[in-house]
């Protein structure tokens, strides 16, 4: 039994984001019957149709579970990726963690590898059944990694093939912390040190703190060469 399970003592707390209403309405629906049913208790807390709404309501609801499509209005065009970027803090900060599930109409490698890689816990597509939605959002709100057989396939393809490279990410990226790791992506997309404060609300000098922090630890000169680091290795 995982430590989530153990210490549970209430309903599942989900958010729906997805840019169709009637797609919402319908999961919720679905999810208030299997509980009603018996089944795992969930609570809906909070929707969002747009990449800044699934922010805001992320941030201050602080679901267990967020159900995440993955093509979404707003932001800067990445839709799902985006809130996931956008959301990364939450990872960190005190308080039980917000996870991430994708439930998308796409079953593009390329959409599933660019939302694992902003940190989502898994992804699964909108042909799943109701009791299956139900059975991963339990999965992943308990920390378990969840993904259909085969978008599974992709990740390990994706992951497997850049064992080398992977390493090495890990083995630099392992030099940041949690914290100086946020600041680096938003500081390596162009964020402006008060937007970067902003969106982690700290302080501008604290991110200025964390850059120089950052690029010493990483033996890098300016923000143009940490955006070149984190292109490369896709961390943007």
């Amino acid at each position: 039994m995982t430590d989530a399970m153990q210490t549970r003592t209430g309903p599942i707390r989900v958010v729906l984001v997805d840019d169709h209403r009637m797609f919402r309405t319908g999961v919720r629906s679905e999810l208030a019957e299997l509980t009603a049913a018996g089944g795992v208790a969930i609570d809906v807390v909070g929707e969002a149709a747009s990449v800044e709404e699934a922010v805001a309501v992320v941030r201050d609801t602080r679901p267990d579970v967020v159900l995440l499509d993955v093509h979404l209005p707003g932001g800067r065009g990445r839709g799902g990726t985006d809130v996931l970027l956008d959301c990364a803090g939450l990872t960190t900060e005190p308080g039980p963690p917000v996870r991430f599930l994708a439930l998308s109409v796409s079953d593009a490698a390329d959409d599933v590898i660019s939302v694992i890689r902003a940190g989502a816990r898994g992804y699964v597509t909108k042909t799943i059944s109701p009791r299956d939605l139900l059975a991963a959002i339990r999965r992943v709100a308990d920390g378990d990694a969840v993904f259909s057989p085969r978008l599974a396939g992709f990740v390990l393809d994706a992951f497997g093939a850049a064992a080398g490279e992977v390493a090495e990410v890990d083995e630099e990226l392992d030099r940041l912390s949690a914290r100086e790791r946020e600041v680096m992506r938003l500081i390596a997309r162009g964020y402006a040190y008060k937007e970067v404060a902003k969106e982690l609300f700290i302080s501008v000098k604290t991110v200025e703190t964390h850059v120089s922090s950052v690029l010493r630890k990483l033996q890098l000169s300016n923000r143009h060469e940490l955006t070149a680091w984190a292109m490369h290795r896709h961390l943007l």
